[in-house]
């Protein structure tokens, strides 16, 4: 575990961009001096920079997303705002245990994380409360945030395939299903299963597909590999680009990260089951505490981040999709294509973890 501890004063943004943003900003924020140095043993506070007004709410947040994809949006919020924002930054599962054991007397009011999974179970441990919020429910669709508004889907990234070049036309592929056909014996590439990612992706199969099926077609993927599964999507991928395989399944972001390293790697994304469900997509998102000593202003923060002015800050850096369908991806992003939403509610992938769990044991999904 880590904590940021003290950290420099934000940098000077764009005036466009803050008075967009102070537009949206809560009102009534009182100001004050420059802002000042990380206090609250070891928790970062964000401050306004030399000469912004800083207010006297704050919000503190337990993020498990990386410091370098979060602080901007912290500095922001808190140059156009006033409100300070103190964080701590983890993994998700020590934060969920630090959350419940703290209980009443945490001082977070917001939890950011990724994973529908990670948010569902924060939901199914008492750790969130709902949120009455006109902004997001009209910013955030439906299938990207929970039914009884315990959390919010902030930006999205889609699970789907990815192939070489080299070796695969676009013509031969179409389904996550058909990737069990045996034209692909020993030519598919894996993730092991003890991501939170593919347990998602076969949580959502069996919502969809009944957990007969679907077991029958995770069979079939382990049938066809062509080696032991990969620790990270970016090793698999990169066995694809080596010839080792010739497709695989991984995260759109992990896909942007390599091809922006390595832009001539024989490398593609396939958009799959477009004829029916869609892509299988996920989410980072945020929830309030339960025991939120700052309620008011967290919600205030939330619905900023699902505004169009905080949603390509929060997604872009990540090569995400915004989660508000009003916001345009980044350029790079969007040059991979757009693609049709798989629009079941990601909460299953939460509600079905374990089940996802007990079938990839069952067929031998290391």
């Amino acid at each position: 575990m880590w904590e940021c501890a003290a950290l420099k004063n934000a940098g000077v943004m764009g005036l466009a961009f803050l008075f967009a943003v102070t537009a949206f900003a809560s009102e009534g924020s009182q100001p004050a001096g420059p802002g000042g140095a990380a206090r609250s043993r070891g928790i970062g506070e964000m401050t306004a920079s030399q000469g912004s007004p800083v207010g006297s709410e704050e919000v503190v947040v337990y993020s498990a997303r990386n410091e370098q994809l979060i602080k901007p949006v912290f500095d922001a919020y808190t140059q156009a705002t006033g409100v300070q924002i103190k964080f701590i930054t983890d993994q998700e599962g020590p934060l969920l245990e630090r959350l419940k054991a703290e209980g009443a007397n945490t001082p977070a009011d917001l939890l950011i994380t990724v994973d529908a999974g990670n948010l569902w179970q924060a939901a199914q441990m008492g750790l969130l409360k709902p949120v009455t919020s006109e902004v997001l429910v009209a910013n955030i669709p439906p299938h990207l945030r929970d039914p009884h508004h315990q959390w919010f889907g902030l930006s999205v990234r889609a699970r789907t395939i990815v192939y070489n070049t080299d070796k695969v036309r676009p013509s031969e592929l179409s389904t996550y299903e058909d990737l069990g056909n045996p034209k692909w014996k020993k030519r598919l590439c894996l993730r092991t299963s003890k991501k939170v990612y593919n347990q998602s992706l076969v949580a959502m199969m069996i919502a969809e597909l009944g957990e007969a099926k679907t077991e029958r077609i995770v069979r079939s993927w382990v049938d066809n590999l062509a080696t032991d599964v990969f620790p990270d999507d970016t090793k698999m991928m990169e066995a694809i680009a080596a010839g080792q395989c010739d497709v695989g399944i991984a995260n759109t972001y992990y896909y942007g990260r390599l091809m922006e390293k390595n832009p001539d790697q024989p490398l593609a994304l396939f958009w799959p089951n477009q004829q029916d469900r869609g892509v299988h997509v996920n989410i980072s998102g945020a929830g309030v505490t339960k025991h939120a000593k700052h309620e008011r202003a967290a919600v205030k923060f939330l619905e900023w981040l699902s505004s169009e002015q905080a949603q390509n800050l929060f997604a872009d850096d990540n090569l995400e999709y915004p989660a508000n369908p009003k916001i345009n991806p980044d350029t790079k992003v969007a040059a991979w294509g757009s693609f049709k939403q798989d629009l079941i509610n990601v909460s299953k992938a939460g509600e079905l973890q374990n089940s996802a769990v007990r079938l990839m044991d069952r067929v031998g999904y290391k």
